[in-house]
């Protein structure tokens, strides 16, 4: 999979916050109409497509995408360092870093409020 599409309220305030906020790179942003094709990188995996809605419905999804549930995963090779970049840059957290068998993490919400997990492997 190379792209996935995240619905949000405005093409500028996403950018800042997944770009700024959370280390992602914008990959391209080019006009197309009243639209915007706008991607952006955490450096692996699949990309981010950033969908500005534009109905009712689509905007009665913005932060809703998966009813609730942690839906997106960035993983990082310093779980420190990133968790107190992203705390600086005001992101919230909704529960202090934990160990799993599978590495350690944290929750989050993007600034619309869809539940993320920060994510560093453990080491095979």
């Amino acid at each position: 999979m190379g792209l996935v599409t995240l619905v949000v309220r405005d093409y500028d305030e996403a950018i800042r916050f997944y770009v700024d906020g959370l280390g992602f790179e914008l990959v391209e942003d080019t006009p197309q109409g009243d639209k915007r094709w706008v991607v952006i990188s955490a450096g692996g995996g699949a990309n981010l497509l950033l969908a500005q809605a534009d109905n009712d419905q689509q905007s009665g999804r913005v932060g809703d995408q998966t009813g609730g549930r942690v839906g997106f995963f960035l993983t990082t090779d310093d779980f420190d360092r990133d968790h107190a970049r992203m705390t600086e840059f005001g992101v919230r957290f909704l529960e202090t870093p934990r160990d799993e068998v599978y590495g350690r993490v944290a929750v989050f919400e993007d600034l619309y409020g869809n539940r993320w997990d920060l994510l560093q492997p453990a080491r095979a």
